[in-house]
């Protein structure tokens, strides 16, 4: 499966637009990590257990997009993007969705 952020993949043609695809996941913070955050907000640096798990949201997204994709029979997305929102106080959700396609 090729997914790209553009609307074209270099050397490919796309011949049918199959529609929009997503994949979403919703996380929620761990009380422990908090502690840590907060930690780290009085001494500056990375956050490295929310860049953990905000890399691991953003890659489950993408899995499930992708198999959405495939069960329309695409072989590519196009225009990937990502979005983010706030659930609740302590949870986000990460979306990604594009245009499902098939190309040569």
């Amino acid at each position: 499966m090729i997914f790209v952020t553009s609307d074209q993949i270099a050397g490919k043609t796309i011949k049918k637009t199959l529609g929009i695809v997503r994949g979403n996941t919703i996380r929620a913070r761990h009380v422990g990590r908090d502690i840590s955050a907060a930690l780290k907000n009085i001494v500056g640096g990375e956050i490295k257990d929310y860049t953990k798990m905000m890399a691991e949201s953003r890659e489950q997204a993408l899995d499930r997009m992708v198999e959405e994709a495939e069960s329309l029979g695409a072989n590519a997305v196009v225009n990937v993007r990502f979005a983010t929102s706030m659930i609740m106080q302590s949870a986000s959700e990460i979306l990604a969705y594009g245009t499902a396609v098939i190309v040569e």
